[in-house]
């Protein structure tokens, strides 16, 4: 029996951990299939506060999990199959074990979104990719393409361009969705080439990606661009199949909160992406797993009849 699960092992269930520690709920994380989350592979940090030369997204994810052990955090490897949260104490199934808590934390977070065309799945692992920073290296001296317009294409474009001899940016519309100073710096890499107005319509290969189909949408002309490999940004899903039916989601599937990060289930928090629909970053999901993690323990101050706020 735990007082607090924390369900993801991203910024905001490292923060909820530490928060909870001082709270003195010796919390558990349970990390979820990728240990620190997407924050995890991102190439460049850039516009995280306190780090004006920037960090590596695995550097910073590992000095959180480290300083949430310091202050007490258990830290299990595992991924949540099944969860019950009909009744208290809420139930959780690993691969590993079984266990229940009075109160639970859900970071977490999202996956990425898949183009969905021909050649996608038959390649993934072969020449597609959704993570530049753990495959960039394979692709040292080669032809990539990088699908998006956000800020995680642009960023992890950069990124290739420094290994890659030649990077294809390839945008539906006809202008970035990144912030401007990444836009900049992309737009300056002698190496990056834009290919506006386009989408994939195939990704096509034999053992592996050797081209992608594309289709212009203004003039509805097909091509083939020739490349060794695809990076594919396109937007996310959030990672509450376990919660479907259960908890109160959106319409695109994320965890509706309140302002304090309550779900529709009294004890059970949610923070991070997996609940945030304005500014998916690093600093915000700090902000609301600091909440989430506050909030549980008032909870669990009012079942046990105890003083709040908790010594600091």
């Amino acid at each position: 029996m735990e007082k607090v699960i924390i369900m993801g092992s991203g910024p905001a269930g490292y923060t909820a951990a530490i928060y909870a520690c001082r709270a003195g709920l010796s919390p558990l994380i349970i990390s979820g299939n990728v240990l620190g989350g997407q924050a995890g592979l991102t190439a460049e940090v850039e516009n995280y506060p306190g780090f004006p030369e920037a960090i590596s997204g695995f550097e910073l994810m590992e000095r959180m999990k480290q300083q949430a052990e310091r202050l007490g955090t258990r830290v299990v490897i595992d991924e949540v199959t099944a969860a019950d949260l009909s009744s208290r104490p809420f139930k959780l199934t690993t691969h590993g074990s079984n266990y229940e808590t009075e109160a639970l934390i859900i970071a977490t977070g999202v996956a990425p979104r898949k183009l969905g065309v021909p050649g996608e799945k038959e390649y993934t692992g072969r020449g597609v990719s959704y993570c530049a920073t753990c495959d960039g290296f394979f692709y040292k001296g080669k032809t990539v393409a990088v699908v998006g317009g956000g800020d995680a294409a642009v960023e992890e474009a950069l990124y290739l361009s420094r290994l890659a001899d030649k990077v294809y940016v390839i945008h539906r519309r006809n202008r970035l969705r990144a912030q401007q100073i990444a836009q900049d710096r992309a737009r300056r890499r002698e190496n990056i080439s834009f290919i506006w107005n386009s989408v994939v319509r195939a990704i096509l290969g034999a053992e592996t990606v050797n081209a992608v189909l594309l289709n212009n949408m203004e003039s509805g002309e097909e091509s083939t661009l020739p490349v060794d490999g695809v990076f594919i940004y396109i937007g996310s899903d959030p990672n509450t199949r376990l919660f479907v039916g259960q908890l109160e989601l959106d319409a695109n599937g994320y965890i509706v909160t309140d302002r304090r990060c309550h779900t529709s289930v009294p004890g059970v928090f949610a923070a991070g992406d997996v609940q945030e629909l304005v500014l998916k970053q690093i600093a915000t999901a700090v902000g609301t797993g600091a909440i989430a993690a506050m909030e549980a323990d008032k909870f669990l101050a009012e079942l046990e009849d105890r003083a709040y706020p908790p010594r600091q």
